[in-house]
């Protein structure tokens, strides 16, 4: 099996995550579901690379620095997992890809959906994107802990 890699961010700011609504369009993995940003790598690119890359394309956004936390692989899909501090504001990114985008708390993530105001229902999270940011969550208290 050919294996799908993609480059996703985990950003945070103030304790909450920034997510995206994935545009609800039937040829997408997870559509209309609460995501990371990111996408595919492409050929010759390096996930580091990609996740920037991605991150400009999607909401305008350039962090100053991102690190590695994780692969996650989840049947034909590798995902390369980055996280960073968000130094903007949210209003102050833009939006060119998915259909909303919303900083939330670790309680939205645990409860797997949240309220989204432009498609003015609840919306689920992709399960893959929900594990990732528990992991995250839980990996952070750990270091806390400590």
């Amino acid at each position: 099996m050919t294996k799908i890699h993609v480059a996703i961010a985990i950003l945070y700011r103030d304790g909450k995550f920034l997510c995206q609504l994935r545009d609800d369009i039937p040829n997408i993995r997870y559509p209309g579901h609460w995501a990371l940003f990111g996408g595919h790598l492409e050929p010759g690119e390096t996930p580091e690379v990609a996740v920037l890359r991605e991150l400009e394309e999607e909401i305008s956004y350039a962090p100053p620095s991102i690190s590695f936390f994780c692969c996650d692989v989840e049947g034909d899909v590798v995902r390369h997992v980055f996280h960073s501090q968000l130094s903007a504001d949210v209003k102050d990114l833009v939006l060119l890809e998915g259909w909303d985008m919303k900083l939330l708390a670790p309680s939205d993530i645990r409860a797997g959906k949240c309220y989204s105001e432009q498609s003015r229902d609840v919306r689920p999270f992709g399960i893959p994107h929900q594990r990732i940011l528990l992991n995250f969550i839980d990996s952070i208290a750990t270091v806390d802990a400590k």
